[in-house]
């Protein structure tokens, strides 16, 4: 089955493998997992931009770790449920499909790397600089910023993917749940070194960049606050930060775990699974972790659940630290 020729631009989809038995149990959880991403994002991008009081740069670039949660669960989880529905025999996909399936899914990869990095700057001038802060982050800076998250990773994986694209095809099976660069190369029976060189070379670049800035970053801000004797705001750093990094930790070590599981082609069911679980976990917990947790948007979802059945909407709007800065 590996070399037989469905057609020239119609491969075969795994998608995700299920028995019979679980695959209704399944479909639910995965179901109820994506319409929660979508509400819980959509609603804190929505309040966002509708309050003028939270026109701020961190939660204007929160904005971008949403929009990027929302489109990599979009880009994968939708495919995932439509093949559950069919036989794994009949889950064709046209080749153009899977290539802009696995360019999404990069996308979504290594803008989370590069958000999140623009975010822990964010972070590091309000902390670090806080005289400086209004000055620093304007309205351009975040538009420049936000640009340039998005735009450095669209470039390289445009170049990711090309390489792949240009390869002949001999097979037609996807092995994996979804589409993504390696599963593109290994349709090939040409040489795929300049594939193997970049593919490292971007993944190097892109989490060791995010790493290493993240680390600086918080070593500085450690250092600020090991420097300052205010304990209010020492406590209100160690707030600011704590959300941030349980997201980049997340992220870093789901991405990671899939990497590494790629090396071993015996753990391939556990690849499948840990790939699948990169794009549910940290769309899924990011707008509670991060969202959810900053006071600011607590007290105004609260009023808006609560409006209705109250007198005074603002009695719920009770005096809190202000968020960083």
């Amino acid at each position: 089955m590996e070399n037989q020729t469905l057609g020239k631009d119609i491969l075969l989809l795994e998608g995700l493998q299920v028995t019979p038995q679980s695959s209704t149990p399944a479909f639910i959880l995965l179901l109820l997992i994506y319409i929660f991403i979508m509400v819980s994002n959509i609603s804190l991008v929505v309040l966002i931009f509708m309050d003028r009081s939270l026109h701020q740069p961190m939660y204007l670039l929160f904005c971008n770790l949403s929009i990027n949660d929302m489109f990599g669960a979009t880009a994968i989880i939708p495919r995932l449920l439509s093949d559950m529905l069919i036989p794994s025999t009949e889950r064709y996909i046209q080749y153009i499909d899977c290539v802009l399936q696995a360019f999404c899914a990069h996308i979504y990869a290594g803008a989370s790397h590069t958000v999140l990095m623009v975010m822990a700057f964010d972070r590091y001038v309000a902390i670090c600089n806080p005289l400086r802060y209004t000055s620093i982050m304007t309205n351009r800076m975040v538009v420049k910023l936000s640009v340039s998250a998005w735009g450095v990773v669209f470039v390289m994986v445009l170049i990711l993917i090309g390489l792949s694209v240009r390869l002949s095809r001999c097979r037609s099976i996807i092995a994996g749940p979804f589409c993504d660069n390696a599963s593109l190369f290994k349709l090939s029976c040409e040489s795929i070194l300049i594939n193997n060189i970049y593919g490292l070379g971007y993944t190097v670049i892109v989490m060791g960049a995010s790493i290493g800035s993240i680390m600086l970053t918080y070593l500085r801000i450690t250092m600020v606050c090991l420097s300052s004797k205010n304990k209010v705001l020492n406590t209100k750093a160690l707030q600011t930060c704590a959300t941030h990094l349980a997201a980049f930790l997340i992220m870093y070590f789901s991405c990671l775990i899939n990497i590494i599981l790629h090396r071993f082609p015996d753990l391939s069911e556990q690849r499948k699974v840990a790939s699948i679980i990169f794009h549910m976990v940290p769309p899924g917990i990011n707008a509670f972790i991060y969202g959810l947790q900053i006071k600011a948007l607590e007290n105004k979802l609260l009023t808006l659940c609560l409006a209705p059945t109250i007198q005074n909407p603002a009695a719920l709007m009770k005096p809190s630290l202000k968020y960083f800065p």
